[in-house]
């Protein structure tokens, strides 16, 4: 991608939003906003989002998301290596995300973690549980969380994948101190089951909730969700994927995250506006980008 297709103007809302809303996950550097990306980001605005997080995925995706967090005041950056991009790790690459950390829009370490959907063999998963351990180990040394990809297998709610994340996030927050150990990350569009869930949230991580919470299907997932505390949750689109209810089918954006916010009301008998200010204060805390 070029490094000019990313550059945008700086926006504000026309209309004062009714709400404040914070997208915690959107992949706004992928190939697909590229036609559109200033206008998504000004629907994003308009419809009162005031932080966008976009993470990156290997070193090239995690500079586009620092140019662009640059380039707009509500959008921050996460850097780092998803598991299942990593032929493009190596230890010149991992230096230049490391260097990219620094900048102060930089906020988080991630996306990092475990896929065992897409990689089967045992030697690559290997490398992914070495990997995570090294990024893990980097983001203690600059202080900032973590956003944790996980994918099983198969549909399983849970097994290898969670069980083999949960040990090495778990070893790694037993030598954490301070705000990291009392905020160390986010288990990313989170699919576990409620003793995963609990796990988690045991080692002081915050849940990510995405579009599939709106779906017809999505009764045992929902029934997970109205287990979780409000202060753990954040909300969180994936663009340009998982398009929640009624955007199924279509490209996903930040804008759409009202949605997730409407369902997680409606789960937790509250209103969309306090399911917005509330998620929108946690994802403050964890991330620390301040007013």
């Amino acid at each position: 991608m070029k490094a000019n297709n990313l550059q945008l103007a700086t926006f504000k809302p026309s209309n004062p939003p009714s709400m404040q809303l914070t997208d915690t996950h959107c992949h706004l550097d992928y190939h697909k906003f590229n036609p559109d990306r200033a206008e998504v980001i000004q629907r994003a605005n308009d419809t009162g989002l005031i932080r966008l997080l976009v993470p990156g995925l290997h070193h090239r995706s995690s500079k586009d998301a620092v140019q662009l967090a640059e380039s707009n005041p509500s959008v921050y950056a996460a850097v780092g290596f998803h598991p299942t991009d990593l032929d493009e790790f190596t230890e010149k690459t991992f230096e230049k995300v490391k260097d990219l950390a620094h900048h102060p829009k930089v906020v988080a370490i991630g996306e990092i973690g475990i896929d065992y959907y897409w990689v089967k063999e045992s030697e690559k998963r290997a490398i992914q549980r070495e990997v995570l351990k090294r990024q893990l180990q980097f983001a203690q040394e600059v202080g900032k969380p973590v956003v944790i990809h996980m994918r099983e297998e198969g549909d399983a709610w849970t097994g290898d994948a969670s069980v083999d994340l949960l040990a090495i996030l778990s070893e790694w927050k037993s030598g954490l101190s301070g705000a990291l150990a009392e905020r160390p990350g986010v288990l990313h569009s989170f699919n576990g089951d409620l003793e995963t869930a609990q796990k988690a949230l045991a080692l002081n991580f915050y849940l990510g909730i995405t579009g599939p919470v709106t779906y017809k299907t999505a009764d045992k997932k929902r029934e997970i969700i109205g287990q979780i505390p409000l202060d753990r949750i954040l909300i969180e689109t994936d663009s340009p994927f998982l398009s929640p209810v009624p955007h199924r089918g279509e490209r996903n954006e930040p804008a759409y995250v009202r949605h997730i916010a409407d369902k997680i009301a409606e789960i937790h008998l509250k209103s969309p506006a306090e399911i917005a200010s509330i998620t929108t204060a946690n994802a403050a805390r964890l991330f620390a980008w301040g007013d």
